[in-house]
């Protein structure tokens, strides 16, 4: 990961940053004036209890993570290491991943649960 040109990069970063608050802020202004609820209870439920099982995911991933590398500092001395961008890039795919998938489980599966009732 060296020899990135950063200032283009961080620049990147930056309008992606300030593209995605715009975006957010326009939709919520424009949710609130339309009268409709900007999430209701099931979502909320269903979002929050996808939050924590992504957090439980991403906290084992991590610990696998450094068990992997100690492992690796004392049984294999001679093998290269890891970079660390590339574990912190793991970690928030898993993350990102976990949570787009249990949102759409639990979406998926507290719907089917209400339809047979």
């Amino acid at each position: 990961m060296t020899g990135i040109p950063w200032l283009p990069v961080s620049g990147g970063i930056l309008a992606t940053i300030i593209i995605l608050a715009v975006f957010v802020v326009w939709r919520t202004y424009r949710e609130l004036k339309s009268g409709f609820p900007l999430q209701d209870e099931m979502t909320m439920r269903i979002q929050g209890k996808a939050a924590m099982s992504t957090y439980y995911i991403t906290l084992f991933f991590m610990v696998g993570e450094q068990l992997l590398l100690i492992f690796k500092n004392e049984a294999f001395p001679l093998l290269p290491d890891f970079d660390v961008g590339y574990l912190l890039i793991a970690v928030m795919l898993v993350q990102g991943i976990s949570f787009g998938l249990l949102s759409w489980f639990y979406a998926r599966a507290m719907g089917s649960s209400e339809d047979e009732d």
